[in-house]
């Protein structure tokens, strides 16, 4: 006989019951507590963006001016830049030495907030500049031509020589125009490597100028200007790529800003005057050429192509700032005139460690007048 044995416990169809039960609370549970956290979480979201909608900024965007030109005072603009924004961190600027052409196109085309320029901008040019222009000259130096002769710590060159080194008539460092005014110094017989400037620049329109003035062979077979062909020699970007150009070829010579070789350690020649002497760029010769300047009543824009004074190195030369006449934005305005007027005044104690050559107190009364026109 078969037995059937009963299972003890819920019955199947009872215990299904009770496990949806069981499904439902759950579910039940879980939504609830799903519920209330999308309501926290809303309410915190919430909470969150009431307070950036309800509080104040409590970092100002700094206000940034941008700049672009002459390399010629690079060094000393950044040197500015740098301690200038100790004291105020809320301004920021930037300064690009793309040479003095770059500058003042990109200055006439309103890509910056302020240019530099060694060549102060002509009338014809001032013109295409929309929002007007003001010229301010911020520091000023000397142009030497710095050399790569080992063994060479002094050389003079006359007004013959180093003309002729330029118009490349003079070839070899053993030629008799040159060795006729360095008696008892050692020259090499080897090739002179003329090292000069690829783009335009206007330490190029200031050297160019003064050889035009100093010999009429180079004002008609090469001229003034900011860009002219050499009749010799390689060429450099900047002041900086005609210094690594003269240091890393022997025999070499070149035309940079006394600053990039004092710095650099590169000797340069004492230059004759036009009193006949020979003279060293130093920080007073230069002075004594700037003190020969006469700026028209209009305008700040001189320099002096062939100095007299008997103590003036020939080759100084003020560079400039170029400002807008109007800017229609006043933080940047005001920014801007804050930095210049630190330039002239503190930022001219920083020139002489750097190779610059302070200005004179009378043009630096000047320039703050010609600030003051900017609005």
């Amino acid at each position: 006989m078969t037995c059937k044995r009963k299972i003890a416990g819920t019955p199947r169809r009872h215990r299904n019951v009770t496990n949806q039960s069981l499904l439902d609370a759950r579910l039940s549970i879980s939504g609830r507590g799903l519920l209330q956290t999308m309501k926290t979480t809303s309410s915190r979201f919430a909470g969150l963006i009431a307070l950036i909608a309800i509080s104040p900024l409590s970092v100002h965007a700094a206000t940034q001016l941008q700049g672009a030109g002459a390399t010629f005072p690079a060094p000393l603009y950044q040197r500015w830049i740098a301690e200038f924004s100790k004291a105020n961190p809320g301004i920021q600027i930037n300064y690009q030495g793309v040479g003095s052409g770059a500058g003042i196109k990109q200055f006439t085309d309103g890509l910056v907030t302020f240019g530099a320029s060694d060549a102060a901008m002509t009338d014809a040019q001032i013109q295409k500049v929309k929002q007007g222009a003001v010229l301010i000259p911020a520091t000023a130096g000397s142009i030497v031509l710095a050399y790569n002769l080992p063994g060479v710590e002094t050389l003079k060159l006359s007004r013959e020589a180093y003309v002729g080194i330029f118009l490349g008539k003079i070839t070899k460092w053993s030629d008799p125009a040159i060795t006729k005014t360095n008696e008892g110094v050692k020259l090499p017989d080897l090739n002179i490597t003329v090292c000069t400037r690829s783009d335009s620049s206007g330490t190029n329109f200031v050297f160019t100028g003064h050889l035009s003035a100093v010999s009429s062979d180079f004002k008609s077979q090469v001229g003034q200007g900011t860009s002219v062909t050499w009749p010799t020699g390689v060429a450099g970007q900047g002041n900086d790529g005609v210094t690594a150009l003269i240091k890393q070829t022997q025999g070499a010579i070149g035309y940079v800003e006394y600053g990039y070789a004092k710095n650099n350690k590169l000797p340069f020649a004492q230059l004759q005057n036009k009193a006949g002497e020979f003279v060293t760029a130093t920080p007073e010769s230069g002075a004594a050429t700037l003190n020969t300047t006469q700026f028209p009543a209009n305008i700040l824009r001189a320099w002096p192509s062939d100095p007299d004074a008997k103590d003036a190195y020939p080759i100084a030369t003020f560079t400039w700032l170029l400002l807008y006449k109007t800017y229609s934005d006043k933080d940047k305005l005001a920014a801007l005139k804050k930095f210049v007027t630190y330039g002239l005044t503190d930022g001219q104690k920083l020139s002489d460690a750097l190779g610059y050559i302070p200005m004179p107190a009378e043009v630096v009364q000047k320039c703050e007048a010609a600030l003051n026109s900017v609005q």
